[in-house]
């Protein structure tokens, strides 16, 4: 019988490299096709002949002999499983740099809601929640009942589930919660929380909902108006240049006011679609008030009224859209001029830097009446150190009773029995307001008494100091160049 020199035990054999790519190359087939094949015709016949070639292959390869010891085996194994310290950091970056915030949770025991631990939280929930990276409890970041029991149901029943989540604060968020089971070590048990942003799906269908209720209700006295006066016009007072003069007067009127019904309606989506997302500008509010003081003198005029800006040359910078702040003051002012009697001033006064409960507490700037009632419409999430510029409009006009003020900055809401003077308005200026200072993360408030007329204020957060440019030298001339 001719001798034969055994297989090396160092270099594998090329029936063995064979196999080895022949198992990688089937394994790879199984997943590849697993996950894009669409059709089950196709996937099945592709998934049963790929998984038996790496099968086959990943038995032959694995069989024992000189070149793969038990523990030569078992070390390659631990380092396949084990990750190098730059996966971890990958893996790392990749979850801090996720743009929805996920958390995982552990579960504890079943019965003990005050066992639910957040295990680890990315960069988005922690900003979202208010929570560090671990070691949270979850019942204090996340109070919805619904997300809750979902937790539960992935922790301890294996269950996947979708539940929507109203975050909680001054601005109102939709989130869809996605919750699944997480496989964990025997005896412990792990669930993955995704939230998705949906605020933006759902203000851009309640817009168009209100938009359209609103613009059929109000709109729908203006046209019937002009409908009937077009009819008259076109009967007997054709031939009637006094009451033909007196009705197209009258139709101008209404064709103005529904311009600018429509354009505030419009102006009041826009805001409302965008509240969630903060500004990123910086405005003077000292400025925008001086501003607006000075473009609607015509008006103010017009109406025999004084508006009087206390201190033009202070400076009150603050985190805002120029435009819509602008807006504000500029609402509250007119407001203030429509209820005010000829011959009235109205304030109006800039405090560069207060306190949340400094700009929330009663006007000082002249004596009230024991009657008069103060109460905020828009309050702010409270932060600690945060400070405010606050702008206030006071007029002397006929005041309201306590009852009216809650639904002040409601849409089209009126005191009865009160007159705004021949411009009257649409009804939405106080709504407007309402949504732009909620945007910016101010507050509103509002005081007033029958016969007291009305002082409101609305603040806004105080925009940083900013920081100088620097300074670069010239090294050839030794200039200084800003």
């Amino acid at each position: 019988m001719p001798y034969e020199d055994p297989p090396s035990p160092v270099a594998p054999s090329a029936g063995s490299r064979l196999w080895t790519a022949g198992a990688s190359a089937g394994l790879a087939v199984v997943v590849l096709v697993g996950l894009a094949a669409l059709h089950r015709e196709i996937a099945g016949p592709l998934l049963a002949g790929a998984a038996l070639v790496a099968l086959t292959a990943w038995a032959l390869n694995r069989r024992p002999g000189p070149a793969r010891t038990a523990a030569a085996g078992a070390k390659a194994r631990e380092a396949e499983s084990t990750p190098s310290p730059g996966d971890r950091a990958l893996l790392d970056g990749l979850f801090e740099a996720l743009a929805d915030p996920v958390l995982v949770v552990s579960g504890g025991e079943a019965d003990d809601l005050a066992s639910r631990r957040v295990v680890l939280a990315n960069a988005a929930a922690r900003e979202l929640l208010r929570i560090p990276r671990e070691g949270a409890l979850l019942l204090s970041a996340v109070r919805d009942p619904a997300v809750l029991e979902a937790v539960d149901e992935a922790l301890f029943g294996g269950l996947e589930r979708t539940t929507d989540y109203t975050g909680v604060g001054a601005q109102t968020r939709h989130w869809r919660a996605l919750t699944r089971p997480l496989a964990a070590a025997e005896g412990s048990a792990l669930a993955l929380v995704v939230l998705r942003d949906e605020t933006d799906v759902r203000r851009t269908e309640m817009m168009r909902v209100d938009f359209l209720a609103n613009a059929s209700h109000e709109l729908r006295t203006p046209l019937a108006s002009l409908s009937g006066f077009i009819e008259t016009l076109r009967g007997h007072a054709r031939e009637d240049p006094k009451a033909r003069d007196k009705f197209l007067d009258i139709m101008a009127a209404q064709a103005e006011r529904m311009s600018r019904l429509v354009a505030d309606l419009l102006s009041l989506s826009r805001i409302e679609l965008n509240e969630h997302v903060p500004p990123a500008g910086r405005v003077d509010l000292a400025r925008a008030a001086s501003d607006v003081i000075d473009a609607i003198s015509v008006l103010s005029a017009e109406r025999q009224v004084q508006v009087a800006l206390k201190d033009r040359a202070v400076s009150a910078p603050v985190h805002g859209d120029r435009d819509e702040i602008v807006q504000v003051i500029q609402n509250l002012v007119d407001n203030a001029i429509k209820y005010s009697a000829a011959g009235d001033t109205i304030e109006v006064v800039v405090q560069p830097e207060v306190t949340l409960d400094e700009a929330s507490a009663p006007w000082s700037g002249g004596n009230r009446g024991e009657g008069a009632t103060r109460l905020p419409l828009v309050t702010p999430d409270r932060e600690t150190g945060l400070r405010y510029a606050a702008v206030t409009v006071r007029d002397h006009g006929p005041g309201m009773a306590r009852e009216h003020l809650p639904r002040l900055t409601e849409r089209f809401y009126r005191v009865e029995g009160q007159k705004s003077g021949e411009r009257s308005g649409t009804g939405l200026g106080l709504a407007i307001v309402k949504h732009i200072v909620n945007r910016h993360r101010g507050g509103l408030t509002v005081e007033s008494a029958p016969g007291q007329g009305a002082v409101f204020t609305a603040y806004f957060p105080v925009a940083a100091p900013k920081e100088p440019r620097p300074v670069r030298d010239n090294a050839p001339t030794g200039r200084r160049t800003p």
